[in-house]
């Protein structure tokens, strides 16, 4: 495979079933059909864990969360945990830019990423420590107010993102030039992340009325699991916010969709436009998905293929074009494809990563491949693991009893056979795989230590209940948002 460069678009909250090219009739993308047209569209793309900080670190190191340590919205990467990909490459003389949001600890980490543009990093250098909080605990009523508030309008978001794609144009054309060796840049969007807020012009391309209903979305098909049950009621979402609630939400995350379609479109532009296309390997991807009401949840946080699912796609020199892989990937397949890709070698501590070049994937023939993740914090009393191999799904939760889905009979996972006789063997196999990978109450001992330790530094559980929830979501660099962050703790005290 010959050195290219390498441009990596990511976005936040994206399910990887609202793409025109995935199959979706309704939703308009025109700009990543285009891209899965002239490359590899992976169907089965998985995160390692569906919450965005951890997720991210994943992405970086190439490494499963519990590998580095990083459990939930309060464990940014440093960089000391273990190398990113883009240690890998500076360190080999390559150009590394990033644009946009990483949701690590704070712009002078040692993160492998020295040029960082327009960075959105976790709050305050901590993050997010009302969500380490495990078990019962106070409602988190934003959760509904991002579902019945959707609405048309200006965000914070869709102001950074605006900006994150004029800074890629620029880059493209002015400072990608022709450097002695391969570059790599990252521009990562924040849309279709909440709130649900997208400019009219999007939001008129769908009419609520005409949005389809998720699977399960109605009280009475709701699947009953301890776990899920815990959830909806930390989330006030216990109650169904209703059908003409759930279309409005359904058509503003579609908006959205189609607003971050366009901004990764005028980033793909560029790119031709500087004579780059040729000498370029693409990837898309998303942190984690978005469950948009399946199963009676939305946003992450679970391991249903509406969350833990993500789109997949490459293209650029010796890519297949128009090519569909169902093999299954993860975003820890990433890092030793960027590596390969821009010509840099992978050391000898790499030995141990557990992904696969998504770039080599992509060339090869469909085959069986497991793929895992993880989950630990906010909205599970339980650390949740899961194991998806060709067929089976098996999702085990430590102190609960596991669920087990068969993808290729029931894709929408409406029937769990967690608990049916007759899948005993196949619950058995999959255990086991999952042990080959780690021990799931070792690890989820280790992460609840970690997080009663910092607990215990914050003041304890109560202070950080009467702390509240600073914000509902990360907020973008001041300068994207005319309220102060002090007005944003208000209107989330208001809610709680």
């Amino acid at each position: 495979m010959r050195p290219t460069n390498v441009l990596f678009i990511s976005s936040d909250q994206h399910s990887r079933r609202v793409m025109g090219c995935s199959g979706n009739p309704v939703v308009q993308t025109p700009n990543l059909d285009a891209l899965a047209a002239r490359g590899t569209r992976f169907t089965n793309g998985y995160c390692p864990t569906p919450i965005c900080v951890p997720s991210r670190a994943s992405l970086a190191t190439g490494r499963y969360p519990h590998t580095i340590g990083s459990w939930d919205n309060a464990t940014p990467y440093i960089g000391t945990e273990a190398p990113s990909w883009g240690h890998r490459l500076t360190e080999q003389g390559h150009m590394v830019t990033t644009i946009g949001k990483l949701h690590y600890r704070k712009v002078d980490d040692p993160s492998g990423f020295p040029d960082q543009r327009l960075p959105m990093h976790v709050l305050e250098g901590v993050g997010d420590l009302y969500g380490i909080l495990r078990g019962e605990m106070p409602t988190r009523a934003v959760s509904r107010q991002h579902v019945v508030e959707a609405r048309a309008g200006e965000s914070e978001y869709t102001r950074y993102d605006r900006a994150i794609a004029r800074e890629a144009v620029h880059w493209l054309h002015e400072e990608a030039g022709d450097p002695t060796k391969p570059w790599a840049l990252f521009v990562s969007f924040v849309n279709p992340h909440p709130p649900l807020v997208v400019p009219q012009q999007y939001l008129d391309r769908y009419p609520a009325d005409a949005m389809p209903l998720p699977v399960q979305w109605a009280p009475e098909d709701w699947p009953r699991h301890p776990v899920l049950d815990l959830r909806r009621r930390q989330q006030a979402l216990d109650e169904s916010v209703g059908e003409a609630a759930t279309r409005r939400a359904i058509a503003t995350y579609y908006g959205m969709v189609t607003f971050l379609d366009e901004q990764i479109g005028l980033v793909l532009q560029a790119l031709d436009e500087a004579g780059l296309r040729d000498s370029t390997r693409i990837v898309y991807t998303t942190d984690h998905g978005e469950q948009l009401g399946e199963h009676g949840l939305w946003w992450k946080n679970s391991m249903y293929e509406g969350a833990a699912g993500v789109p997949m796609i490459v293209a650029g020199p010796e890519i297949p074009a128009g090519k569909v892989v169902r093999t299954n990937v993860s975003h820890v397949d990433a890092f030793p494809a960027i590596v390969e890709a821009v010509g840099a070698e992978l050391q000898p501590e790499d030995a141990d990563l557990p992904g696969e070049s998504l770039f080599r994937l992509a060339q090869q023939n469909d085959r069986p491949r497991a793929v895992f993740g993880e989950y630990h914090t906010v909205l599970s009393p339980s650390g949740v693991f899961m194991l998806r191999d060709d067929r089976f799904k098996y999702v085990y939760y430590v102190g609960y009893a596991p669920q087990l889905f068969d993808l290729q009979e029931d894709p929408d996972e409406t029937r769990d056979l967690g608990e049916d006789s007759a899948y005993t063997d196949v619950r058995a196999a999959c255990e086991r795989a999952l042990r080959r990978i780690c021990d799931p109450e070792e690890v989820d001992r280790r992460a609840k230590a970690d997080q009663r330790r910092r607990i215990d530094a914050a003041g304890g559980v109560e202070a950080i209940i009467a702390g509240g929830v600073k914000v509902p979501y990360t907020p973008a660099p001041a300068e994207f948002d005319p309220a102060p962050v002090e007005a944003r703790e208000r209107r989330v005290a208001s809610s709680e």
